[in-house]
């Protein structure tokens, strides 16, 4: 009796597991680098190329993404023991649709200029491999929490290569930063009497007379390139990448 009593002790304290503890805060930092879904899986290029030509679509784009690989990957796991084997990817599918459906709607209520610039590459969030990519490879086979913070982290990895392309494309491309936005800065540029730079090329004696934006950066070519160079540099710095992908 005395045994029992200390097994059934041993069994009820039992250490819950922590919720940001070494595997929890991996999750979320795992994707910035040594797992970016970009850099390093090699999914969701397309989007990459087509949204980035700017940084505030890129923002947007990315938090729908961060939304929807969340709450996909939460829902999953949550009915994970639920699912038949034969329907698992129709019912992942639906579940991203509906996640989809509300930031479409969200976005046409509030944003309706962003939302017609992004509207078909929001739709292709449900097709987007690193969303149902996570759902099956960790979603399936994991608890709710660790599953979205799996989603959130993928979903912060792959804005993070989106904001940072659409940096240097906008204002390599165009001069400008975060145009269409309240936030809009017009930084280099020949100032004429609609636009005003911060730095003036077509200033009187201004040594940057020469300067030009340049037109390749906003074509989607230029995406393919920064993403390459990216690459390159996250494999310079992190031999163990070498090999991967």
């Amino acid at each position: 009796m005395a045994e029992n009593t200390v097994q059934e002790t041993q069994v009820q304290a039992k250490p819950k597991e922590p919720l940001f503890g070494k595997k929890e805060r991996k999750l979320l930092s795992d994707p910035l680098n040594d797992n970016n879904p970009i850099t390093v899986q090699v999914l969701g290029v397309c989007s990459a190329l087509a949204v980035t030509s700017l940084v505030y679509p890129s923002v947007v784009m990315s938090i729908a993404v961060v939304f929807v690989c969340a709450f996909s990957s939460l829902f999953t796991s949550l009915l994970r023991n639920s699912i038949p084997k034969q329907v698992r990817m129709i019912v992942q599918l639906v579940i991203i649709a509906t996640l989809v459906t509300i930031v479409e709607l969200v976005l046409k209520g509030f944003n309706y200029p962003i939302y017609k610039q992004l509207s078909v590459y929001i739709g292709l969030i449900i097709t987007n491999c690193i969303v149902m990519g996570r759902l099956e490879a960790f979603a399936m086979a994991n608890k709710p929490w660790r599953s979205f913070l799996d989603g959130v982290g993928n979903g912060l990895g792959y804005g993070a290569i989106l904001i940072i392309v659409a940096f240097f494309r906008e204002v390599f491309g165009k001069g400008t930063l975060f145009a269409g936005s309240p936030l809009e800065w017009n930084i280099i540029g020949p100032n004429n009497e609609i636009v005003s730079y911060t730095i003036n090329t077509a200033a009187e004696g201004s040594w940057l007379g020469w300067y030009s934006n340049n037109g390749l950066m906003v074509m989607p070519a230029a995406a393919m390139f920064l993403i390459g160079i990216f690459i390159w540099i996250q494999r310079s710095y992190n031999k163990k990448l070498i090999d991967i992908s």
